[in-house]
């Protein structure tokens, strides 16, 4: 169990409770794992915004960055253009590996959203990694637009492109503009985001199998569920 990982995904997920009373458990964790180490002064920052906030304040912050605001959506599906067929093999795909791993979604979340596939790279690492350093575009992709923003979430995304072996800052930070639906619907499809070269659509199923649908799948259409907490039990985690 890589427990810094499901700390992560506990700092994406919706700010419940649950999670804020979990903060002192989730920066323990975090500080088992060295291969954090830059990214630790900007989740320091997150951790104390989140642990000095408001709590209503926190989810209103929460709702706006990642519910309200298409381009931050935490369903890595989101910002891959593609054959929109191939989004539901990889929806199983992905329910398969996590079952296989011994986890259960939590229902009202798709399986790409990004602190559901942390806690799977919790379990598997090695696997787990390999599927992050694939969806590497778009973490860095949201990376650079919550930078921009000043947002301090922006942190997890480096220590989950750091767990990837991946660098930051291949897109520019640059502000967003403010678009009409019809331009963002035109952007999603001019600007489409390939996950890692070379994967065979053909290939069997698997790691490889899934890092080529993750290509080929298309966002979803249909309003996003309200967001849920993954993590449950951080302090348990940490100590396993």
């Amino acid at each position: 169990m890589r427990a810094s990982l499901r700390a992560l995904a506990a700092l994406l997920s919706y700010p419940s409770a649950e999670v804020l009373d979990a903060l002192p458990e989730i920066w323990a964790a975090l500080e088992t794992d060295p291969a954090l180490a830059p990214a630790m002064p900007g989740l320091a920052r997150l951790l104390a915004h989140l642990g000095d906030g408001d709590p209503l304040d926190l989810e209103e912050e929460h709702v706006a960055l990642f519910d309200r605001t298409r381009s931050l959506s935490l369903n890595l599906f989101e910002h891959v253009h593609g054959d929109s067929r191939e989004r539901g093999p990889a929806m199983v795909e992905l329910k398969g590996l996590y079952a296989a791993a011994g986890l259960e979604p939590v229902a009202a979340e798709l399986p790409d959203y990004l602190p559901m596939l942390l806690e799977y790279a919790a379990v598997e690492p090695g696997r787990g990694a390999e599927l992050l350093a694939n969806a590497a575009p778009v973490l860095d992709l949201l990376h650079g637009r919550l930078s921009a923003r000043h947002a301090p979430q922006a942190a997890v995304l480096q220590a989950v492109l750091l767990v990837a072996g991946q660098p930051t800052g291949q897109v520019p930070e640059q502000p967003e503009p403010e678009q009409t639906p019809e331009q963002l619907d035109a952007a999603w499809a001019e600007a489409p985001v390939v996950f890692g070269p070379g994967a065979d659509p053909a290939a069997d199923c698997g790691v490889d199998a899934l890092a080529a649908k993750l290509r080929a799948a298309h966002r979803n259409p249909n309003p996003m569920p309200a967001p849920r907490p993954v993590i449950r039990h951080v302090a348990a985690a940490s100590q396993g």
